[in-house]
């Protein structure tokens, strides 16, 4: 789990072949005018998901995790308040993997929280369970799956 803010991305772009695209696009898209909705970028390898949601307590969130895509979630307006707990410590799942939809959900407690203002992000990798849009107000973010497998 990366946590930092749009300025210092360029630190992160080494790390998988499609985070320098990612980061383009986050860096170079007026992302305030984006309608909410889904944007395919680079076919199934680069999708951005532009959302609006009503924030939700800690208790209603539910811890998440993804196999085939890495989350980089970028706040654009609230706080998101995200959970975080290594996946390799989640022992309560609510259900089995959905391949299909690529999430898995927990009720397991986060290990820790994560206030990410506006203009910061969160980078989750597959062996990252998180528990993102906790908060008040609306939060409004976008969201980039970035194909996990770099072949």
């Amino acid at each position: 789990m990366i946590f930092d803010t749009l300025a210092n991305a360029g630190r992160y772009a080494a790390l998988h072949r499609g985070f320098p695209r990612a980061f383009e696009f986050l860096r170079g898209s007026d992302l305030k005018a984006l309608a909410p909705g889904r944007y395919p970028l680079d076919g199934d390898k680069l999708i951005a998901i532009v959302e609006t949601v009503a924030a939700r307590s800690r208790d209603a969130a539910k811890l998440e995790c993804h196999r085939k895509y890495i989350d980089i979630q970028l706040v654009l307006d609230g706080t998101d308040e995200m959970g975080w707990k290594p996946l390799c410590d989640c022992r309560e799942p609510l259900a089995d993997y959905h391949s299909e939809k690529d999430i898995q959900f927990f009720r397991d407690a986060p290990a820790s929280w994560i206030a990410t203002p506006p203009g910061a992000f969160c980078i989750f990798f597959p062996e990252d369970a998180h528990a993102p849009l906790v908060g008040t107000g609306e939060i409004r973010k976008v969201i980039l799956k970035v194909a996990a497998a770099t072949a």
